[in-house]
């Protein structure tokens, strides 16, 4: 550590002697209560000694306001499923948004709400989620399914909420089924079960 060699005006006029302090430094430490724990087990499989998997717990309240988009996630807990459709008869997209969009992606007109027929929905594609990353709110594992709807100009993802093995399947035909009691008021109030 470099030493400073400090002199007064007056002790440097009257020939006085030299003084040397040395600096005084604040230290940065880790907050008390703070500790690591080691993950040995995560999602059922063991943890391979060559990797360290840290807990890191986090705890934080988030507002979300869903706006004009309310509609759409409280129409989920009645048990519907309802998409919007541009309101500009001149407008190139005729078919159901879903997910919904206030305004219309192509002219920026305000679109309006329709109630979704699903009586002829089918999967259209699926993939299997074992390993989810964190924030995840399903058990695993867990089909994950985009299904075609007609009339939906798009796509809608969710989840398929019960299933046998060999399922899902593209071109499986699916019907909704709605979080009614004790809603999430997220996309998770909606799913999917084959169609018996």
């Amino acid at each position: 550590m470099p030493v400073r060699v400090l002199m007064s005006p007056a002790a440097f006029l009257s020939g006085g002697e030299i003084m040397t302090t040395k600096k005084s430094r604040q230290k940065v430490t880790l907050l008390p209560g703070q500790r690591a724990v080691l993950v040995e087990k995560l999602f059922g499989q063991f943890v391979s000694e060559n990797l360290i998997v840290r807990e890191n717990p986090r705890e934080i309240t988030h507002y979300h306001s869903y706006g004009r988009l309310s509609t759409f996630f409280r129409a989920l807990t009645e048990g519907a499923l309802m998409g919007t459709r541009c309101s500009n008869s001149e407008c190139r997209h005729t078919g159901i948004w879903l997910p919904p969009r206030v305004y219309c992606p192509d002219c920026w007109k305000r679109m309006y709400w329709i109630v979704i027929d699903t009586s002829d929905v089918k999967v259209y594609t699926h993939s299997m989620t074992n390993f989810p990353g964190a924030g995840f709110m399903l058990t695993t594992p867990c089909p994950l399914i985009s299904v075609v709807i007609p009339e939906v100009c798009t796509k809608f993802m969710s989840y398929l909420s019960e299933f046998a093995p060999g399922e899902p399947y593209v071109g499986m035909p699916v019907k909704p089924v709605f979080r009614t009691k004790k809603p999430t008021y997220t996309i998770l109030d909606v799913s999917w079960v084959p169609r018996d």
